[in-house]
């Protein structure tokens, strides 16, 4: 470990999300646990066809772990999630696939109540591992019901043309990936993805740390 990863463990410890011991910001997990994470990724498609890699299936501790990141709002998990979902770009799409990362965005007002953007958290620090820039370049301009509430048949026409493009310049002509907590129908991801083509960019794929099994 280097002096500065050294300094930013002690003063923003990283946890391993599934046992909660403390780990290095570079790890997915304590040595117990990275043992028992799976060695392959999980290939979904998000609606209309984009192709959606995941790291683990949402069952379990690992369902567990990431509801804590996202409702409990436990940040020390960010570089462990993100550090998985980076290895699991690399093992399903190559190091040079993508030109820029983005994060299925929050309407405004579920941000100023949670103050906390999961996918942003793990997008960002994603990127940074993979090296790649960061932007913001969809949002959420529509309101609508929560998805985890409705049945998988309503959840496409839930959220068609809640998302737009905030960053056409940034975005034109990109190779982009979207990056979330979890793929369930895909609709949202695929919503995003359609948006993001319509929007200019030159090619688009998601990855996420879970699937819920299809």
């Amino acid at each position: 470990m280097g002096f500065f990863e050294g300094v930013l463990n002690a003063v923003y410890p990283c946890r391993c999300p599934y046992c909660g011991g403390v780990i290095l910001r570079s790890a997915v997990a304590c040595r117990d646990c990275a043992q028992e994470l799976p060695k392959t990724c999980y290939s979904r498609c998000a609606s209309g066809g984009v192709p959606c890699a995941a790291a683990l299936t949402y069952t379990g501790k690992y369902a567990d772990a990431v509801k804590r990141f996202k409702y409990g709002k436990v940040s020390e998990y960010t570089h462990p999630f993100a550090n998985l979902v980076a290895d699991t770009v690399i093992g399903t799409y190559g190091e040079a696939a993508f030109d820029l990362v983005t994060s299925v965005p929050m309407h405004s007002r579920d941000l100023r109540e949670r103050q906390f953007d999961h996918a942003a958290l793990i997008a960002r620090a994603a990127a940074r591992r993979l090296e790649l820039p960061y932007a913001a370049v969809l949002e959420k301009h529509r309101k609508n019901v929560p998805q985890h509430t409705l049945k998988r048949s309503e959840r496409e026409d839930n959220v068609r043309g809640v998302y737009r493009v905030s960053n056409a310049r940034t975005l034109k002509g990109k190779r982009l990936l979207i990056v979330d907590d979890i793929i369930t129908t895909g609709s949202t991801l695929g919503e995003c993805a359609k948006t993001a083509q319509k929007g200019g960019c030159k090619s688009v794929a998601c990855a996420v740390v879970a699937t819920v099994t299809v």
